[in-house]
């Protein structure tokens, strides 16, 4: 490849550091596709001939039908995919592959073809996402006026409902997803033409390469076109949220698949069992969602080191950017899918979540707030008359609902039997109307406000 300014070739041990075709293969759909858009171009302004453009056409269809059947040999000596798909496509077609080059670098070409493999990426994600989303919402619907108990510190807070609790889910997942959409909105320029670093003198035309393969608009400087890897950092950060919120998840499922909560029965689809101990049933899926939120994590802060201290424009850094990237985002894709799974099949404790959901004296606050509206009583009178009857169920391990009249009376003179009205967690949740909150109305509500919105993205989907 630059042979001519070299007299020997690299040593084994460059060899070792510098290829690249052990993973950037990946990247070989991109490459062609970013390929044949730029040799059109270069027919359509006259820069190479419309028989040569034709060649080199039918020349890539033929290379990615070898590699899409497994027919295709990756040399690690040509380094990379890009020289790869090259040297076979002039096995096909002879010198005349050497024009495809025209008007391109290498740092430009690599560059196309990550953004549109993370853009692919991203779409697929977002459509994993929305399954997600989906069975959440069904399951919410399901279980809209299902009392658990709601944690705080982790010990038992208020009372909310399963499907209340499942909607959180719900939202953090919107976000994760506006987030990967706000970074494909900007990773949507096309970097193809800019050549090494300064453009190129040839009368390319950057508006058509990109529109053909649906980008916004060109870059707008060379330089920041082959050395710019926002698009990546950014769509690792999105990565690494949603994979800490799938984190969060997974630990709650292994919490709740314990036999001290038993609020869950997981499937046999996504546990495993012991070597030596045959009653277990480990939830190892939820166990490995909650790890590999490490690894996406991990390749978001091993990307940001590398380019933290490079120049403009492109250095050998930069390739860097791919491993990380491409094993976190197929992490992330396959703790989707064990998420998505374990949602689906798992069963609720509905009888065991709603007695857990009375522990703890978890309506002590609608005590307090009961006191604030029938009484009158300022909320922090009504939190210290609370906490004593608390404190006098305690002593007696009851529950609230136990103490009779005239012991609430004894500390506070004006409450009334209309207090026993709050007390029951199902009445609890039932009060909880305020906007967002677990009342089992505002759940059903909020769940066929996402039932609409999902249904609608994937009928556009469909449609594209």
């Amino acid at each position: 490849m630059w042979g001519g300014r070299f007299a020997t070739g690299p040593d084994a041990i460059m060899d070792e550091i510098n290829a690249s075709i052990g993973f950037d293969y990946r990247l070989a759909a991109q490459d062609i596709r970013g390929s044949k858009a730029h040799v059109a171009m270069l027919a359509d302004t006259g820069i190479v001939s419309r028989e040569t453009a034709s060649a080199i056409d039918a020349g890539l269809d033929q290379v990615s039908g070898e590699i899409e059947s497994g027919a295709f040999t990756f040399s690690r000596a040509l380094e990379d995919i890009h020289m790869n798909v090259e040297s076979r496509l002039a096995e096909i077609i002879g010198p005349e592959a050497g024009r495809l080059h025209t008007a391109r670098s290498r740092n430009d070409q690599v560059a196309l073809d990550f953004r549109l493999w993370v853009r692919d990426t991203i779409d697929h994600l977002d459509g994993q996402m929305r399954d997600l989303q989906s069975v959440l919402v069904d399951k919410a619907t399901l279980h809209a006026g299902d009392v658990m108990p709601g944690f705080t510190h982790l010990q038992s807070a208020q009372p909310v409902t399963f499907g209340h609790h499942l909607l959180a889910y719900v939202e953090m997942l919107g976000r994760d997803r506006g987030r990967l959409a706000d970074a494909r909105k900007r990773l949507n320029e096309c970097p193809i033409g800019s050549a090494a670093l300064a453009g190129t003198s040839f009368p390319i035309d950057r508006e058509q390469t990109a529109r053909a393969l649906g980008f916004d608009r060109p870059t707008a400087n060379s330089l920041d076109s082959v050395s710019d890897r926002d698009f990546v950092l950014e769509t690792l950060s999105a990565a690494a949220i949603c994979a800490t919120h799938l984190s969060r998840f997974g630990e709650e499922i292994v919490l709740w698949a314990t036999p001290q909560f038993g609020f869950v029965h997981l499937s046999d689809g996504f546990t495993t069992g012991s070597s030596i101990m045959p009653q277990k049933r480990n939830p190892d899926a939820a166990e490995l969602v909650r790890g590999k939120a490490g690894r996406v994590i991990g390749a978001l802060t091993g990307l940001l080191i590398v380019m933290k201290g490079l120049p403009l424009a492109y250095s050998k850094d930069m390739q860097e950017d791919k491993e990380g990237a491409f094993d976190a985002l197929h992490t992330l894709s396959l703790c989707l899918a064990a998420i998505t799974g374990m949602v689906r099949d798992f069963q609720p404790d509905l009888k065991r979540m709603k007695a857990a959901a009375g522990a703890g004296y978890a309506t002590a606050t609608d005590l307090a707030d009961w006191l604030v509206r029938a009484l009158g009583l300022p909320f922090r009178r009504a939190h210290h008359v609370t906490g004593a009857l608390v404190k006098l169920a305690a002593d007696r391990k009851i529950g609230l609902e136990k103490l009779t009249l005239e012991e609430m009376r004894a500390v506070e003179p004006g409450i009334t039997e209309a207090v026993f009205g709050v007390l029951g967690v199902e009445k609890s949740v039932k009060s909880r109307k305020s906007y967002g909150g677990t009342a089992p109305a505002n759940v059903r509500a909020q769940a066929r406000r996402w039932r609409a919105r999902l249904d609608k993205e994937r009928a556009m989907a469909g449609s594209r």
